[in-house]
């Protein structure tokens, strides 16, 4: 069995507002060849910057509220709520309310992802 706990995961702090543990895939802490999980922590006001990806992504959101962008539909998430995103839709995520936002997402095929060195570049906000 492989197993880790998410909160071991030291992650990456992104310029937006926010830490990205990969929990399993290509740079996770357990290594997965077919898909990417992962555990976001968006902070009050933070965000993920608008991007797309070739992947198809899920985000479930597991506490908080926030505006999600799809294709250019914006609408308000809250816990419960989980949003499939087709591949080379641009999408964003906000946290708008008091607390932080938690998520875990979900991506398919397990790829390393161009927008986490964008935006740590400053290319995306």
């Amino acid at each position: 069995m492989e197993k880790v706990c998410i909160w071991d995961i030291e992650g990456t702090e992104f310029p937006a507002g926010r830490r990205t543990r990969v929990i399993l895939g290509q740079n996770g802490a357990l290594k997965g060849e077919k898909f990417c999980q992962g555990y976001v922590v968006i902070y009050k006001d933070g965000s993920i910057p608008e991007h797309d990806h070739e992947t198809v992504e899920s985000y479930t959101i597991l506490s908080g509220t926030g505006l999600m962008e799809v294709d250019g539909e914006i609408e308000p998430v809250k816990e419960g709520d989980c949003v499939f995103i087709p591949a080379w839709k641009k999408h964003a995520l906000k946290n708008t309310g008091d607390e932080e936002l938690h998520l875990m997402f979900v991506y398919a095929p397990s790829i390393i992802v161009d927008h986490w060195a964008q935006e740590q570049s400053g290319e995306l906000k």
